[in-house]
């Protein structure tokens, strides 16, 4: 999946480029909704092809379980069984690992877990890993990987990258011993781990780009360690990832988290933040975030969003979708997170034109100031 770059930022590390995929080209940045199950919440893949967003995550882990392996080869892949012909990148499970402890053990060999549905034992590896996600069908496979918690101790940071790194390079081996199973093809992505440690996430970095592929991934943040620490891991793994590599933050975050990371020199993006909030009744437009619940949204009839480039906040009112929350009708969640998926894509289309036009710096300096 070979990337290269369309534009730079003089005085930052942002850029602009392109991906190309035998299900599209994307243009970077961008950010990733995220589709865990197969599905993002409340949304159809129709509506989010109009949002318009090419690219979906989902998690290996989850289709794993559900609906399991036999259903997803009989449906020749996710493209068809969730009916999206755009481009797909599925997590390996490796968070899940971080999120599930007490249901699982981690050896060199790989993740021995408990089914979270019925208890019912299970066995990753980094091959076996790779066979579901051959399944699956996704255009980027990630790598199994371990994810330690943010405030952690320096020991675990440290196993984390040893398993991390020796679970890439058989991910990597096995890749290539294996084959596609629906005619397109498919990239492994390496994860960088290693904590906020300076020495460990270089390590890790110099490890995996020796597998020398297209496209890497900063895993291990936003997991509970300061935002400083967050961001600064950040930055030097923009100065560190070779700038002919796409550069993939995984689970970050906040509008302003993207931009701040975007320039550093990262182009891909996922978090449930857009869609979570949704749900709670908070929303993300141009003039700041909102709590759509708040009684002085009661009797107000202004869009939910007027400056929004897509349609959906300028048609509907913010005393309307006050209403469909407290009367908890669903439509309510749909229109949310339309409308917050909307603007976190709108903000990655946004900050690509800006590179482009060489107005990023100044831009960008006033987002982060401003965005309340």
């Amino acid at each position: 999946m070979k990337f290269e770059i369309i534009s730079e930022c003089n005085k930052t590390g942002a850029r602009a480029g392109l991906i190309h995929t035998d299900h599209g080209i994307i243009e970077t940045p961008f950010f990733m909704p995220v589709g865990t199950y197969g599905a993002v919440k409340t949304q159809t893949s129709e509506e989010i092809k109009k949002l318009p967003s090419k690219v979906l995550l989902s998690n290996t882990y989850h289709l794993y379980l559900r609906p399991g392996m036999e259903i997803m080869k009989k449906a020749k892949g996710l493209h068809n069984f969730m009916n999206w012909n755009g481009i797909i990148l599925t997590d390996s499970g490796g968070y899940q690992i971080y999120s599930l402890e007490g249901l699982r053990k981690i050896d060199d060999e790989g993740v021995i877990f408990k089914s979270h549905y019925d208890g019912s034992e299970h066995n990753l590896t980094p091959e076996s890993v790779i066979d579901i996600q051959r399944t699956i069908g996704s255009d980027f496979m990630m790598v199994l990987d371990v994810c330690p918690s943010g405030d952690g101790n320096l020991n675990d940071w440290i196993k984390a990258v040893e398993k991390t790194t020796k679970w890439a390079y058989r991910s990597y081996e096995h890749f290539n011993k294996t084959s596609n199973l629906y005619g397109h093809k498919q990239s492994i992505i390496p994860i960088i781990q290693g904590g906020t440690d300076i020495k460990l996430r270089l390590q890790s970095a110099n490890e995996l780009l020796d597998l020398n592929q297209d496209n890497y991934a900063i895993g291990g943040l936003a997991v509970g360690e300061p935002k400083v620490d967050m961001l600064s891991t950040v930055k030097l793994m923009g100065e560190t990832i070779p700038n002919n590599k796409s550069r993939y933050l995984m689970g970050v975050g906040t509008p302003t988290d993207l931009v701040n990371c975007v320039s550093f020199g990262m182009d891909m993006f996922d978090c449930v933040i857009p869609t979570r909030n949704a749900r709670n009744a908070q929303l993300f437009t141009n003039m700041g975030k909102i709590n759509i619940r708040n009684s002085k949204y009661k009797n107000d009839h202004s869009p939910i969003d007027s400056n929004s480039e897509s349609i959906l906040p300028q048609n509907y009112s913010k005393a309307y979708l006050h209403h469909l929350f407290k009367v908890n009708e669903i439509l309510g969640l749909r229109i949310a997170t339309q409308n917050n998926l909307s603007f976190y894509i709108n903000l990655m289309k946004n900050m690509r034109k800006k590179i482009i036009e060489g107005s990023f710096d100044e831009w960008s300096t006033n987002f982060i100031n401003n965005y309340i």
